[in-house]
């Protein structure tokens, strides 16, 4: 027995959730990638290069930076797979107590950008699907 699909949600209805939840998104993972900048260029890394260090933990956000720069709902899927590295290196860094401000504003960060970008995802497609006119 097949199901039935469900209606999709009226574009009116979609539009506002679709702009916000970029917005959010978007904010998120420029805020994170400011973070880990700035913490990579004040902490002491024992000895690394930090130009290394950085490269490392920047390659993963550079790699769907293009894609959520220009709003792709695929580019969004992929960013709620990546950004899961970095809320696991907020809590690990959360729970050293000379990284726990660092820890917590990674984790936090990290978690809306997976929360946005997922409903950006699902709306995003649910409105492009509605303007080539499906029911």
């Amino acid at each position: 027995m097949a199901r039935k699909p469900k209606p999709l949600p009226s574009t009116d209805w979609l539009a506002p959730r679709v702009k916000a939840s970029r917005a959010i998104s978007l904010f998120c993972f420029l805020l994170l990638a400011v973070i880990v900048i700035g913490w990579n260029l004040i902490a002491d890394l024992h000895g690394a290069r930090t130009w290394v260090v950085l490269s490392i933990q920047l390659v993963p956000l550079l790699l769907v930076a293009p894609g959520i720069l220009s709003g792709s709902p695929r580019a969004h899927a992929w960013t709620c797979f990546i950004v899961n590295l970095y809320f696991i290196q907020g809590v690990l860094a959360a729970i050293d107590p000379s990284r726990t401000a660092y820890g917590w504003a990674q984790s936090i960060v990290s978690f809306v950008l997976f929360c946005a970008a997922l409903m950006y995802t699902r709306w995003g497609y649910q409105y492009q699907r509605r303007l080539a006119g499906e029911a």
